[in-house]
């Protein structure tokens, strides 16, 4: 398989482009083409080699689960004509994401073992072990980053004292963000998993706020499996994960944690096919279906097809 990293498109009527970390938005009126691309970021870093498969795995994963929320709260999405694309509706974003966690682990959990114990303004109860439950899920949203730059937490305080939401917003931002891991979490445990964090993005549309870009992949979530949990747990021992966490234990057992001055290392073939096939098992237990690549030649070419023929209709 091929590895799509870098898009070009002129679609019929298309009046701008923005090329994100991942994923690259084309503007059309008010609509938005986003080609899920096989590039791959880990520590606000986008790595040198594109991972096959994986743009189509995170667009079909994410168009499934905001077909399976669209009753929580309104989202983008109108449609997907390629496995890697999907159109949607043009929305002013917050400049902020809402990260949801039901467990500490991943940065929380590095940031709570070197003695923090608030984030983004939540205080954090003492004693805790990594990979423990909190009582509640908890909200610890960051400001949105530009390419090579880091996301920052921000605490709700700080949201609404920037006037990067007003107090009726922000409240309307919780109570979809805590619905929609609600759901998230019901249909993981469907799955033998368990969604332990994820993170979401709003905007607002006609003045209407809707749910925008990917939902419960495994590059904007964390799942442990189901089975084995509670021993794992009990003997301090790593969990069985499902999310990209694998690619950044790799990255720092090599010496990289996306700091200045650092050099990624070499992706191989070899680690480049691992992670594809890592990635393909996240998708076939996150989704329950088996993962089937739609073979092409050109990548390019066939999303160009597809897009245009659905814009032109």
């Amino acid at each position: 398989m091929s590895a799509l990293t870098k898009t070009e498109f002129s679609f019929p009527g298309q009046t701008g482009v923005y090329h994100g970390k991942v994923r690259d938005v084309y503007f059309i009126g008010d609509k938005l083409v986003m080609v899920a691309t096989d590039r791959i970021s880990a520590f606000d870093v986008v790595l040198p080699e594109g991972i096959p498969g994986k743009g189509q795995m995170l667009n079909q994963i994410a168009a499934k689960f905001l077909d399976a929320t669209q009753d929580i709260c309104p989202n983008w999405k109108l449609a997907t004509p390629d496995p890697m694309v999907t159109v949607g509706l043009m929305c002013e974003g917050f400049p902020i994401e809402m990260i949801v966690r039901g467990y500490l682990c991943g940065s929380a959990w590095r940031a709570y073992k070197s003695g923090v114990r608030e984030i983004c303004g939540v205080k954090l109860p003492e004693g805790m072990r990594e990979n423990e439950r909190f009582p509640e899920p908890i909200i610890t949203p960051t400001t949105k980053a530009e390419i090579g730059e880091h996301d920052a937490d921000i605490s709700k305080e700080e949201i609404l004292a920037r006037g990067l939401a007003t107090p009726e917003e922000y409240a309307l931002l919780e109570k979809y963000t805590l619905a929609l891991f609600r759901r998230g979490t019901e249909i993981a445990a469907g799955r033998g998993l368990i969604l332990v964090d994820t993170k979401y993005e709003f905007g607002k549309h006609n003045g209407q706020i809707y749910l925008m870009d990917e939902i419960h992949t495994p590059d904007s979530s964390r799942y442990f499996y189901s089975e084995g949990y509670e021993e794992r747990f009990r003997k301090g021992e790593p969990q069985r994960q499902l999310s990209k966490e694998f690619v950044r234990e790799w990255l720092m057992e090599n010496g990289f944690r996306g700091q200045e001055g650092e050099t990624v290392p070499e992706m191989t073939p070899q680690v480049v096919q691992g992670i594809s096939e890592r990635y393909a098992e996240l998708y076939e237990h996150i989704t329950g279906e088996r993962f089937s690549c739609e073979a092409s030649e050109d990548l390019a070419a066939r999303i160009e097809k597809n897009v245009t023929a659905s814009l032109v209709q």
